[in-house]
């Protein structure tokens, strides 16, 4: 057998077992889609910025480079590991689903076939949340749009994002959120978010108490980081695994956090406000079903600002008010998960 037949063989059985990896291998993304408007002037919200006349001169053409820009960074996530790259890509920050279906029509994306799950919710700027799935790998049984319940006089904040499913044959409760900012300050609005996160919370603890190997994935853009109350006492997530108790959810994102290793940047300090959090059910190593393999922060080279005053953050659409030909002010988060 001469060495050149050894090596090819060697390099074929390598290929397989990379492709049967990544045939086993379901990812599942969040991204914050930062000002994702269509360009019509919509009365009912406070959209006008958006628009062609607005103060952000957003024009037909500003708008199919943001879906061109947005396109290129989805369609490789999740591709270096899987097959199919994302089943599930929950999404925030996006004005109503018409903007999420010409997304998912893109040349880059077409051929997924991808469906939109959205709600309009009372957000005063019309920014909701939503959810992209690929069908083959993702089956929807229901969809609602929980309200997040705010103070007299405070104004009405984004809607949690309810679907369950059929995730590769396990039934998976998927919540999509985008708490309350800090406009104002961290701590004055610290119960804000606390308020949020018990909307999830609540309908999690009911699935718990029935079966505490439920599968849950709550994800979202938190305005909170993984240390924050809303995320250790609200939800009361561990960031380890061998801690995370049967009904228990897991944040494999705050040992990302004390790495200083972040999704978004403010005055030059990182937060890692974009997170995907589980549940125990994915956690346990006996049986078949999906089981957690890994958590990945997607932020190619090309995504990272190279000039000017946010040098080295992720390059957003707009900088001061001009665009900027950037995707987001976030990098898009990744769980991945093996297929037993």
């Amino acid at each position: 057998m001469t060495k050149r037949f050894i090596t090819f063989t060697i390099l074929i059985c390598s290929f397989l077992q990379v492709f049967s990896q990544k045939e086993n291998t379901i990812a599942v993304g969040f991204y914050n889609l930062e000002n994702y408007y269509d360009t019509i002037n919509d009365p009912k919200v406070n959209d006008d910025e958006f628009t062609p006349d607005g103060a952000n001169a957003y024009s037909g053409k500003v708008f199919i480079k943001k879906v061109e820009n947005l396109a290129t960074v989805i369609s490789q996530m999740g591709m270096d590991k899987t097959v199919n790259g994302l089943s599930i890509l929950g999404v925030a920050e996006i004005e109503n689903a018409d903007v999420l279906k010409v997304l998912c029509n893109h040349p880059k994306l077409k051929a997924r076939n991808w469906k939109v799950v959205h709600f309009q919710g009372p957000d005063e700027r019309g920014v909701d949340c939503g959810l992209l799935y690929n069908p083959a790998l993702f089956k929807v049984i229901a969809a609602t749009s929980l309200t997040v319940p705010v103070d007299s006089g405070d104004r009405p904040t984004r809607d949690v994002l309810y679907v369950v499913g059929n995730l590769s044959g396990d039934t998976v409760h998927v919540f999509v959120n985008h708490w309350p900012s800090r406009r104002g300050g961290e701590s004055a609005t610290r119960e804000k978010r606390k308020t949020a996160a018990r909307v999830s919370k609540h309908v999690i603890d009911s699935l718990m108490n029935i079966n505490p190997y439920t599968k849950v994935i709550d994800m979202g853009d938190l305005n909170d980081d993984p240390i924050n109350a809303s995320l250790t006492e609200v939800l009361a997530t561990k960031w380890k695994i061998d801690e995370v108790q049967k009904g228990g959810l897991y944040n494999p994102w705050t040992s990302f956090y004390k790495k200083g290793i972040g999704t978004t940047a403010y005055q030059d300090t990182w937060g890692i406000f974009d997170q995907i959090i589980i549940s125990y059910g994915f956690l346990k190593k006996t049986g078949s079903g999906l089981q957690y393999k890994e958590a990945v922060i997607f932020n190619q080279n090309f995504m990272i600002e190279k000039f000017g005053q946010y040098k080295g953050y992720p390059k957003r659409s707009y900088s001061n008010g001009v665009w900027n030909d950037g995707y987001s002010d976030h990098y898009p988060t990744i769980i991945f998960f093996t297929k037993k």
